[in-house]
């Protein structure tokens, strides 16, 4: 059997660690931050106890213990929880790193309650350099890369369009075409509005994030 004090022990271990990350991920105002890491967390530590000695009294001759099955059956439970956390907002998803860090976060509880205590500490830095230390690197590459929409303005009938939003403009005679780019570089995107800013029937061109 588990002694008392190291099962408080694995308990508050698995919720330092939980919070950790969930700190980072409240940091980013995200719904799933500092209360649900450390739920999940401690939740999947106190699985693996009550999986791993929780049943001790009726092993025997004809009863086998598999801790390995309720660690399993964690790791599936929190997919559809870290699910919850994934929207869809104007054709962009968000919310696939908060649901692997609570997937994570699962890992690491099912670690400390299994007693490997360096394995979840040394998985806890990890994954905090993953979440902090590498998403300046991930937003530089990103900003060289990015979505782009472009309006202009046009005299009414002077551009043929396809695959493109056109919408009367303020005034009767002026159209105004909405163009989504997907991934281009910014050098790319700005020759293109210089060019279509020569177009003798372009009145106007201007360029936003979508």
């Amino acid at each position: 059997m588990l002694p008392d004090w190291e099962l408080l022990l694995r308990l508050a271990l698995a919720a330092i660690l939980g919070s950790a990350i969930g700190i980072e991920r409240e940091r980013l105002i995200w719904a799933a931050g500092l209360r649900t890491h450390m739920l999940v967390s401690v939740g999947a530590c106190l699985f693996m106890i009550v999986s791993a000695y929780g049943f001790a009294g009726v092993l025997g001759t004809h009863v086998i213990l598999d801790p390995s099955r309720v660690a399993a059956q964690v790791v599936s439970g929190v997919g559809f929880l870290g699910a919850g956390s994934i929207i869809l907002r104007n054709e962009v998803v968000k919310g696939l790193t908060t649901a692997a860090s609570m997937w994570a976060v699962a890992a690491i509880g099912l670690a400390v309650g299994g007693g490997l205590y360096l394995a979840a500490i040394a998985a806890t830095v990890l994954i905090l350099f993953i979440l902090a230390g590498i998403k300046p690197l991930e937003e530089r590459f990103r900003s060289g890369r990015q979505a782009v929409v472009i309006q202009l303005q046009a005299e009414r009938g002077s551009m043929s369009v396809r695959q493109l939003i056109v919408q009367p403009g303020e005034t009767p005679d002026v159209d105004e075409v909405t163009i989504s780019l997907g991934q281009h570089a910014p050098k790319d995107v700005d020759e293109m509005v210089a060019s279509l800013s020569k177009l003798p029937s372009v009145i106007a061109v201007k360029q936003s994030q979508p």
